[in-house]
């Protein structure tokens, strides 16, 4: 029974060691985390800014002259060409009053000629036929006036356009100004949108004053518009509530898909030399402030404050807080704490930050 005794506590010691043993080597063993560096580089920030499109020829149609809305030649949304009759008011009066300056006009060239018939054989003074042929000149532009008003009572197409919704219908007495309806021309379209002052600042010292800028229309379907657009002219003066100013940029319309009042986001691209750049997923927030864990001589882990100048795809700009010879901590920044001391495989900055979605937690 003693021998029986001594055997079980020689093989419950025996246990003991070898778990004792095996956890010490379990926890002895260090993760290996990846690490990289900044990688400074020229690179291009795309900034979307939402915008408004416009038709470069947008106009109000308006009825000249009063009367009665006698014919509609065309229909809402109709592409029309520059001439063609859009709208004509009941022309009854002013043919009448065509017709009578008309009248007018012959009576007085027919007194004209006989005043100057008697004039050439000296009968009469030379002020009455002076004063015949003002009669002359006189009913000739009231009978001008009365050919423009009956023109007038015909509202034609002044360009090659869309006609929009009609705010009259046929029948209806217009008053001399009314608004009938829209007119767009939508070959081009002019594309409105607000950049900030310094923004605008960076843009003009990049981009020489004769140079074009092209730019993107990302539409309110959320797809590309297939043409690109150039920037043609930024406005002369800053708003002063908001800090922006207006740039327009040209786009070609030939399919006509965009139409007056569309809304879309501007996408432009600005050149930013040597911009140092590290992954995104590298950082860490900290009350609104970006940090990284940045490794010392030691190879023991320090936080650090960075500031961010802009963002990228995956990718944050560093304006400043960073060297291009730091090594960062890349992944595993939940799994250590200040100070630590770590083993790591190093990362080429290029490689980190072109397989970005294959390391992506």
């Amino acid at each position: 029974m003693k021998n029986y005794l001594m055997i079980l506590g020689a093989c419950a010691l025996f246990s003991q060691t070898g778990c004792s043993t095996h956890g010490e080597e379990k926890h002895e063993e260090k993760e290996t985390f990846l690490v990289t560096s900044p990688l400074q580089m020229d690179t291009t920030l795309t900034k979307e800014y939402v915008s408004q499109v416009h038709s470069i020829q947008h106009i109000e149609l308006r009825a000249q002259e009063r009367g009665y809305l006698e014919k509609i030649y065309v229909d809402e949304g109709q592409f029309v060409k520059k001439g063609q009759l859009l709208f004509k008011i009941m022309p009854k009066l002013y043919e009448a009053e065509r017709e009578k300056a008309q009248a007018e006009a012959d009576f007085a060239e027919i007194e004209y000629q006989n005043t100057k018939s008697l004039a050439d054989r000296n009968i009469v003074a030379p002020n009455e036929l002076a004063m015949a042929k003002a009669k002359v000149a006189k009913a000739k532009a009231e009978l001008a006036l009365a050919d423009v008003h009956l023109q007038f009572t015909e509202i034609r197409a002044p360009f090659d356009g869309i006609i929009d919704r009609f705010h009259v219908r046929e029948g209806s007495l217009l008053e001399e100004g009314e608004l009938l309806s829209n007119f767009s021309d939508n070959s081009k379209m002019w594309v409105y949108y607000n950049v900030p002052e310094a923004e605008y600042l960076d843009y003009k010292s990049e981009v020489k004053d004769d140079s074009k800028v092209d730019v993107n229309l990302l539409m309110a379907n959320h797809k590309m518009f297939p043409h690109q657009g150039v920037v043609e002219t930024i406005e002369a003066d800053f708003n002063h509530e908001t800090g922006n100013i207006a740039f327009r940029a040209t786009f070609p319309n030939p399919d006509g898909l965009l139409r007056h009042g569309e809304t879309g986001n501007i996408q432009m691209s600005i050149p930013m030399p040597n911009a140092m750049l590290i992954p995104q997923k590298a950082t860490f927030e900290v009350l609104d402030k970006k940090y990284v864990y940045v490794l010392d001589e030691e190879n023991r882990i320090q936080s650090r404050e960075i500031v961010i100048g802009a963002e990228l795809p995956h990718i944050f700009v560093v304006q400043s807080g960073l060297e291009t010879g730091d090594k960062i901590l890349l992944e595993g920044l939940r799994l250590v704490e200040e100070n630590d001391e770590i083993e790591y495989d190093f990362v080429q900055p290029e490689d980190a930050l072109s397989q970005l979605d294959l390391y992506a937690e």
